[in-house]
């Protein structure tokens, strides 16, 4: 796809997206590949990156790649594990460490060289690792140390072959992009021309040749994902891309009309489909989260597939897919990185729609993908948008589902997120939502004894949705937001807030 990118090997660290993240971050086009798997078009690589891993490299299930077309003909750089692989596999030494040396330490030594160049002794990085690299490979030489870890970090005379025992695509590692920088644009020469800009102008391009005058239906959720694809697909096709927005009655209070008025403005074939009440009948009496999922997925087919069979000579079926989904589909066998998840941006589509697929963001991350997004001077409210679950409030109501609780909920959701926006607090929230609990308490209002309704808010901070932590609204903002939604939620007398962190819990309770 790109002239100038580099080829990561995965060999199951939880954090190998993160590497990718940063090269990205760099504005360089990386690519994620299985070690077990690689490309095999290794010569179209700049450069190489060798992740961490869970596994030992002195265990029998050791990841053990031929590296013999990289090696010595490429400028290669193993973090963790691919350090310990170097050495290990390159007549070093790695033994287990007395103690599991895992987060902060500070470079105690650091050799002049071109990887640490204006990276200076003391410089904070972040450890994970249980072996340790004891004696450094045939010709190694010493670019760093911490004070606990003499050989974190070499190099291979005569080669352009680094090592680093550190992560320093984490945050924790305060020079960890510096560090990345020297090695990709200083030591290996790769551009730094990976851009918005160029990506619009290059899928745009390829969506053109892809699918010539062949008409495509996409699904449209109101979130940033499908909105960024359609609008990539817009300028490739224009009145040929036919989107359609489903309203499942779980949306948001007005989002139906107002996200429908939303993408008219934005010049995108779209139509509507107000399908509430079959959604509603579908979950009539059903508690089981996994049902309730399981229902609105079942419900969707059936609703996208007959406008999508309305539209004659349809032959593509796009979908915003991005590219942790594409990682997470062919990782590593055994990693932790291999947790295989089924993404379905519009349900889950069956085999009988006999569409192809085309998937425009499917090598973005999320934050390229608003970036991307912003280059097309797309809506900046609706490129800043929360996360919002596919089905909708529906996992958001604990219990059953009826269309009072929707309503309930839907008027409490509205106050908070208003709430948020109108006291400059939403863009410092990664996600927020209310959850109406099946639960009912006593209350006083005015003279009268109440037995109703308890909702909780819940708002996080987060950069992938992997971990959150719980965020520290103002006490003044509860307060109000609480009172609010109490004088004006008729079946509502109790408010409380969420202060849980993922693990151990989730963001959503459902």
């Amino acid at each position: 796809m790109q002239n100038n990118k580099v080829l990561i090997l995965d060999f199951g660290s939880q954090v190998t997206q993160l590497i990718g993240r940063r090269v990205r971050e760099l504005n360089i086009y990386s690519e994620i590949h299985p070690y077990n798997k690689p490309p095999k078009d290794i010569d179209s690589y700049n450069a190489v990156i060798l992740s961490g891993s869970p596994l030992s490299v002195r265990g029998d299930n050791a990841a053990h790649p031929d590296l013999s077309e990289i090696r010595g003909k490429k400028p290669l750089l193993g973090i963790c594990y691919g350090a310990q692989y170097l050495a290990h596999f390159g007549g070093g030494e790695v033994a287990e460490s007395n103690t599991r040396e895992y987060g902060r330490a500070n470079l105690s030594y650091v050799n002049n060289n071109e990887l640490f160049q204006n990276i200076s002794e003391g410089s904070q990085v972040w450890m994970s690792h249980s072996d340790t690299i004891k004696k450094l490979p045939t010709n190694g030489k010493l670019l760093a140390s911490t004070h606990d870890v003499e050989n974190a970090a070499f190099k291979i005379d005569g080669e352009e072959t680094y090592a680093i025992q550190f992560h320093p695509e984490v945050y924790h590692s305060k020079d960890g992009t510096e560090l990345l920088r020297n090695f990709l644009v200083n030591i290996a020469g790769v551009a730094q021309d990976w851009t918005p800009d160029s990506f619009v102008e290059e899928t745009v391009n390829s969506l053109k040749e892809q699918l010539g005058d062949d008409k495509v239906v996409l699904g449209l959720s109101g979130g940033v994902d499908s909105s960024v694809a359609a609008m990539l697909l817009h300028k490739a096709i224009g009145k040929n891309l036919h989107c359609i927005f489903v309203n499942n009655g779980l949306l948001r209070k007005n989002e139906f009309s107002t996200v429908l008025d939303r993408y008219e403005g934005m010049g995108l074939n779209v139509k509507g489909v107000d399908a509430s009440a079959r959604f509603l009948e579908a979950l009539a009496g059903e508690s089981d989260p996994e049902k309730k999922r399981k229902a609105i997925g079942r419900v969707f087919i059936e609703v996208f597939d007959d406008e999508a069979h309305a539209i004659e000579n349809v032959t593509w079926l796009a979908q915003g897919t991005i590219y942790p989904d594409v990682i997470e589909s062919v990782s590593v066998t055994g990693g932790p990185s291999a947790t295989i998840k089924s993404h379905h941006n519009v349900g889950g589509l069956p085999d009988y729609m006999k569409l192809k697929i085309v998937e425009p963001l499917k090598m973005l991350f999320k934050d390229e993908v608003r970036r991307v997004g912003a280059s097309m001077d797309m809506d900046k409210e609706l490129l800043g948008r929360h996360p919002f679950p596919g089905p909708g409030l529906a996992i958001r109501i604990l219990g059953d589902i009826t269309s009072d609780k929707v309503r309930i909920l839907q008027e409490v959701d509205a106050i908070f997120i208003n709430g948020l926006k109108e006291n400059g607090l939403y863009d410092k929230v990664w996600q927020a939502g209310a959850i109406l609990l099946p639960v009912q308490s006593v209350g006083v209002m005015g003279d009268e004894r109440t037995y109703e309704n308890c909702v909780a808010l819940r708002a996080v901070e987060s950069t992938d949705g992997m971990t959150a932590d719980w965020v520290n609204l103002p006490y003044e903002f509860l307060q109000k937001t609480s009172n609010t939604i109490i004088n004006r939620v008729k079946g509502v007398n109790r408010v409380v807030y969420d202060i849980s962190s993922k693990p151990p819990a989730t963001i959503e309770w459902e």
